[in-house]
């Protein structure tokens, strides 16, 4: 019974559930646990595991070029604001949908605090997509060129 237990997790898609059940299969000998304890380790593992699985989905889908954070900006040598872009790391502009453009002149750190901005909106559960400008122009420049205005908008409202 105990062999069919991993199986019919994977298949049920419970992924967590099934690498804590091996490992809680493989302690039973040394000491008995009770059900409930055992079912409430599966449920946790499962909801960490599909935390986790969520996440990394959110941070692929997102598109960022690299991966930085906001504590390895240097704020010294920036004339930016640290304070207003750790208020913009809680991601309350979102609630009302609002997007965040960043512009300044080459190597100021756009791309490091629009990237540190996106990671921290995601790691509190909200949904980002990362654009370059120039890029953003030449497909919305691409799409009029080719009747199909409007496409990388309704995207972009997708997010």
């Amino acid at each position: 019974m105990a062999s069919e237990l991993i199986p019919a997790l994977k298949q049920l898609k419970l992924y967590g559930m099934a690498a804590a059940c091996e490992e809680l299969l493989g302690e039973r000998p040394r000491k008995a646990k009770d059900p409930v304890m055992w079912l409430e380790k599966l449920i946790e593992a499962e909801r960490v595991d599909r935390q986790v699985r969520s996440l990394n989905y959110q941070l692929r889908i997102a598109r960022f070029p690299i991966r930085r954070e906001l504590d390895s900006f240097e704020w010294a040598e920036s004339n930016v604001d640290q304070a207003t872009f750790e208020t913009l790391a809680e991601g309350h502009f979102t609630s009302q949908a609002h997007n965040l453009i960043l512009v300044g002149g080459t190597g100021t750190g756009k791309t490091h605090l629009a990237t540190a901005l996106g990671i921290a909106v995601i790691h509190r559960g909200q949904r980002v997509r990362f654009f370059n400008v120039v890029d953003l122009v030449s497909r919305l420049e691409q799409e009029k060129a080719n009747g199909q205005s409007g496409k990388i908008i309704r995207q972009l409202l997708q997010v």
